[in-house]
C-alpha cells in the first residue's frame, strides 16, 4: 500500500495568499493613513518595490481595493487614490452618522464594565493630550474612542457596515489645515457620549454620537462652501512613493 501522497501545491499557494494579504494590509493602512495624496498615481513597479511582492500579488491587491473603493482604475490613466467629489464625501459622513449613532445605543445595552473602563481611560488620555497640545496623540485617542465605541455595541453586522465606509478618507482630504485640532467641544462631546454609555442610556448615546459627528460633518461641509473644491490634476498628481506631508496626524474622526 502506497503511503499518501502530499499536495505540494498546498504550500505555495497558502504562501501567495499570504503575501498578498500581506500587502494588501500594508498598502489599504498607508491609504488609511494619508500617506497619500487624493488622485496619486499607484504603479505595480513601484509598489512592487515598496511591498517586497510580485507584479501578480499587487494588481490582486490593486483590484481588492478598487472593488472597495480605495482607489479608482482607469483606462489610461491606471490606477489612482481616490479623490471624493463633495456629493460623495456628504453621502458616506451622513451614512456615518446613522451607523455610529446606532453602534453607540447598542453600546449603551450591551457594553461590559471592563469596556466601560476602558473607555474612561481612553477619556483621561484625550483629556491629557488636548491640555498639552498633543494633537497627534489626542488624535490616537480619538480613534480608538469610536473604534471601542463600536467593539462595545457586539453588532457584527453594523460594524462590518461601518468598516466599508470610507470616512477616513474623505475627512483627509477635506480637513481645514488652517483650524485647530481638536474641535472645539470635540472633547466634551466624547465625554457626553460616554457618560450615556456609562449610565445605561441607548437614546442619549444615540443622540450624542449623532450630535457629535453630524458637527464635525456640517463643519466641514461650511468649509468647502467657503473654499470650494479644485480636483487634482492628473499632472500634478504626485508618485506613490512620496507620502504627503503632516500625514502622521489622524484626523479620521472628528
Amino acid at each position: 500500500m502506497h503511503p499518501p501522497q502530499q499536495d505540494r501545491t498546498a504550500a505555495p499557494c497558502s504562501t501567495n495568499a499570504t503575501r498578498q494579504g500581506q500587502a494588501y494590509e500594508s498598502l489599504r493602512s498607508l491609504l488609511l493613513s494619508g500617506s497619500f495624496p487624493p488622485g496619486t498615481r499607484l504603479t505595480e513597479a513601484e509598489l512592487t518595490q515598496r511591498f517586497g511582492v510580485s507584479r501578480s500579488t499587487v494588481r490582486g491587491v490593486l483590484v481588492q481595493l478598487a472593488q472597495e473603493g480605495f482607489v479608482v482604475s482607469e483606462v489610461n490613466r491606471g490606477v489612482r487614490t481616490r479623490w471624493f467629489s463633495v456629493e460623495e464625501a456628504a453621502d458616506i459622513l451622513e451614512a456615518r452618522e446613522t451607523l455610529e449613532s446606532a453602534l453607540a445605543g447598542r453600546a449603551a445595552e450591551r457594553a461590559t464594565a471592563e469596556e466601560v473602563r476602558g473607555l474612561s481611560r481612553t477619556l483621561e488620555a484625550m483629556a491629557d493630550c488636548q491640555a498639552r497640545g498633543d494633537q497627534a496623540g489626542y488624535s490616537q485617542g480619538n480613534r480608538s474612542f469610536h473604534q471601542q465605541v463600536k467593539h462595545a455595541a457586539h453588532q457584527q453586522t453594523l460594524a462590518r457596515v461601518y468598516d466599508t465606509l470610507l470616512h477616513p478618507l474623505v475627512m483627509r482630504q477635506y480637513r481645514d489645515l488652517s483650524t485647530p485640532h481638536p474641535r472645539s467641544g470635540s472633547l466634551e462631546e466624547h465625554q457626553a457620549i460616554f457618560l450615556a454609555i456609562a449610565t445605561r442610556n441607548p437614546d442619549s448615546a444615540a443622540a450624542a454620537m449623532r450630535h457629535h459627528v453630524g458637527s464635525a460633518r456640517k463643519a466641514l461641509m461650511l468649509h468647502l462652501d467657503r473654499n470650494g473644491v479644485t480636483p487634482p490634476a492628473a499632472d500634478d498628481a504626485s508618485p506613490a512613493g512620496v507620502p504627503t506631508r503632516g500625514a502622521v496626524v489622524d484626523v479620521a474622526h472628528p
